[in-house]
């Protein structure tokens, strides 16, 4: 051995030596051994880290979903794939203005909804006819894939899609063999044909088929595929990269947990380990200690809320005065990109192919707002990294006379996450004062508190796992944005001279803020004092209470109160259980009433029971 190779093998046995076992580090996943101690377990969770790709898609912050497709020109949410493919037909579709759109906002990503539960798809795939190849648009020859990916590599833009694995107009859903071939065939299309993939998204919608068997997806085929053609795309929802928040409301935990022993859905041979601790996707506690101590299993497996900026998830006319304010679009990047979570906000296209005027102003409003907010870091020192454990404290110099009143904590998550605890007090006039507390950080911790002009910020780690990695700390000053409350037109016509023949009044009121609710599933019947040209309804579910929600429902109409007729109508309120908004169904057709009827089929959860916030009539 010569000197020179002997000093190197000297040097990395005293690094080997001298480095402990717990800087190993779980990329991803990590096995907790049964005889762990509660220390040892809280060690290793501290030791999981995100992928490469993780890593990529959570500094993006800001996600764009794009829900666009044959549901945009019927009005409805969820199709039931009967609909013919020539009603798709955008007059001025422009990829580029969605995509420029978004990049002015500060938006890092677009995902377009490929095929919806419909089944209906906007490339002009070989698996079926049900496709943008059988629709007027460009003659038949448009691929709105394609293009949305030529405007996004144009602009430097991510680019996902969604592909829905419930599909209600191919034939052979539910039988599992069968859809699953066609489904990765569309799969492999997507991932094949348009470059560079970043984002793979799958809901877990699933129901029974023509053959009246419900579909079970081969998720295992399903992430092979993905692995094999897209690599470093991460797989949403369903896959093992990103999880769903648990709500559409645009709300992130306040305590956002990365690490957590909750098993993705994609991990089939592992079913029963979430009902085993008790948790869902849903819960409230994802990461706690108690958990860590119950768990077998830790994956690094963020949060990403998805949540629309309008009412609806595709574009509704009536809903053009109902898009979110920029008051309430700021609250909810406070509580996602804020709570160590991905915004996956919701821009939906109109009948012409573009971003709605309301929409892309708000926008506008939107990444200017946050732009100027985090322009100027009002503290010194802040982006040096820190080093601590439990109960130790940074003292940072405030910039002189400058007003606050946001704080931005951060983690280098690459080495995990780890605080459980944090304080933050201001020195105001020569004394301490405290100003704001939190538990989780993660990617990033934003917090509001009080406008003051403080000398000096300090922080204190209140809580953590062994020593945390701070990266960042940043005071800032954000204007107050109000949250006008938004309107929603549920009527076309005036409901005071209207009274109840069977049913509860605080239905048709014109207040969604209260709301009839009763045991069984009873009908409402109403009368309008006179003949109108129906076209279609409105029914709002109570928000604050979803318990006597409608999903199924029949509606008729009659002009004597003794004759009645079933209105063509889809019979379902799709979705209403995780968007509880104002649900808007168009006939196509017009009916002569003076009376209508709404008869619940099924509630949302099965329950015997029916609440109605408010129903109105539209007349276009």
């Amino acid at each position: 051995m010569t000197l020179k190779t002997y000093i190197i093998f000297l040097a990395a046995l005293l690094v080997s030596c001298a480095t402990p076992r717990h800087a190993e580090l779980y990329v991803q996943r990590a096995t907790l051994p049964a005889d762990a101690t509660i220390e040892q377990r809280v060690d290793i969770a501290s030791r999981v880290v995100p992928s490469e790709q993780q890593l990529a898609w959570q500094s993006m912050e800001l996600t764009a979903f794009l829900h666009f497709g044959i549901n945009t020109f019927t009005g409805n949410e969820w199709g039931d794939g009967s609909d013919s493919p020539a009603l798709f037909n955008p007059t001025a579709l422009d990829c580029e203005q969605w995509v420029r759109t978004l990049k002015n906002a500060g938006f890092k990503m677009a995902i377009i909804t490929a095929k919806h539960h419909d089944g209906f798809c906007l490339w002009p795939t070989e698996t079926t006819e049900y496709s943008v190849a059988q629709s007027p648009w460009r003659d038949g020859h448009g691929d709105v894939v394609a293009e949305l990916r030529a405007a996004c590599e144009k602009y430097d833009m991510g680019f996902g899609v969604y592909l829905s694995p419930w599909d209600r107009n191919a034939p052979c859903y539910g039988d599992s063999p069968a859809y699953n071939r066609l489904f990765i065939a569309q799969l492999t299309e997507l991932l094949t044909n348009y470059g560079r993939v970043d984002e793979v998204w799958f809901d877990g919608a699933c129901a029974e088929g023509p053959n009246g068997k419900r579909q079970e997806y081969d998720w295992e085929a399903i992430m092979a595929t993905i692995r094999r053609l897209q690599p470093d795309a991460v797989t949403a929802i369903m896959g093992c990269d990103v999880r769903w928040v648990g709500n559409e409301g645009g709300l992130g935990r306040t305590t956002e947990w990365s690490v957590t022993p909750l098993t993705p859905a994609s991990y089939t041979a592992q079913r029963g380990a979430n009902e085993a601790l008790g948790i869902n996707d849903m819960s409230t506690d994802l990461g706690s200690r108690d958990l860590v101590a119950r768990a077998t299993e830790l994956y690094w497996y963020p949060s990403e809320v998805d949540v629309s900026i309008r009412p609806g998830w595709f574009y509704h006319a009536e809903q053009d005065e109902a898009v979110r304010t920029l008051g309430n679009l700021v609250d909810i990047y406070f509580c996602s990109v804020g709570r160590n979570s991905v915004l996956l906000l919701n821009i939906p296209p109109d009948k012409r192919g573009l971003i709605h005027e309301v929409d892309a102003m708000r926008l506008a409003e939107f990444g200017n707002y946050i732009r100027r907010t985090f322009a100027t870091n009002h503290i010194v020192g802040g982006d040096t990294p820190w080093r601590a454990a439990k109960g130790e404290t940074r003292e940072y110099k405030v910039r002189k006379a400058r007003m606050i009143n946001t704080l931005l904590l951060q983690e280098d998550i690459s080495r995990g996450q780890r605080v459980e605890g944090f304080m933050v007090e201001a020195r105001i006039n020569g004394s301490w004062q405290y100003i704001t507390s939190g538990t989780t950080i993660g990617y990033k911790r934003l917090v509001r508190f009080s406008d003051c002009r403080p000398e000096r910020i300090r922080v204190t780690i209140t809580g953590c796992r062994g020593e945390a990695n701070i990266k960042a700390v940043g005071a800032y000053y954000g204007e107050f944005a109000p949250d006008i409350e938004r309107r929603f037109r549920l009527s076309d016509i005036d409901t005071a001279s209207w009274s109840v023949v069977e049913g509860g009044a605080a239905a048709i009121d014109g207040d969604s803020s209260t709301a009839w609710c009763t045991e069984g599933l009873q009908r409402l019947t109403v009368d309008m004092g006179e003949r109108v040209a129906v076209a279609g309804f409105c029914y709002a579910p109570a928000t604050d209470n979803l318990h006597g929600t409608i999903y199924n429902y029949r509606f008729y109409i009659s002009e004597d109160g003794q004759n009645w007729t079933l209105c063509d109508a889809s019979g379902e309120f799709s979705n209403i259980m995780y968007n509880p908004t104002p649900y808007y169904v168009r006939f196509g057709r017009t009916y002569e009433a003076r009376y209508f009827r709404l008869v619940p089929v099924c509630e949302i959860d099965g329950n015997d029971a029916t609440t109605i916030a408010d129903i109105g009539i539209l007349l276009r």
